[in-house]
């Protein structure tokens, strides 16, 4: 897929840079993320966005696989829910609940990550899967624990 790049507010890329962490590495949806395609294009606490494509990431049926949509959003609220908590936490999933809505056997899927709640020990954020024509695909809800880094 080539090289790609987050887009993160310069305010926190400063933030983390200046204790040593490198958004970019960390938020690169690791090793699952890139077998699958994954990747997260912005990123901020108020809102990450991210895409994953249909192909390779299919059940037996030939229907994008639940378990992909539910890896896009857990990576993206996790991503979100880190920003929030900042360089001091790390951002662990401790509740992913998903409902699916309709199928799909092409095509890339996007999804939105806005939180709905963002406290000092936890953050849940609302993930919305889309296909192409902006129809819902994917309502998922991601709780997230922070922790001490």
């Amino acid at each position: 897929m080539g090289e790609h790049t987050t887009k993160f507010p310069r305010e926190i890329l400063d933030e983390f840079a200046g204790v040593g962490v490198d958004l970019e590495k960390l938020f690169s949806a690791g090793a699952l993320g890139q077998r699958m395609g994954l990747r997260v294009l912005e990123a901020a606490p108020e809102r990450v966005v991210g895409t994953l494509p249909v192909e390779g990431n299919t059940q037996p049926y030939g229907l994008l696989h639940g378990g992909a949509s539910a890896v896009l959003a857990e990576t993206l609220g996790s991503v979100g829910a880190m920003l929030h908590g900042g360089p001091a936490k790390a951002a662990v999933g401790v509740d992913l609940n998903c409902t699916h809505h309709r199928g799909l056997r092409a095509g890339v899927v996007t999804g939105v990550a806005t939180p709905l709640h963002r406290g000092r020990s936890t953050a849940t954020y609302e993930i919305v899967v889309s296909d192409e024509e902006g129809r819902r695909v994917c309502t998922a809800r991601l709780t997230c624990l922070l922790r001490d880094a």
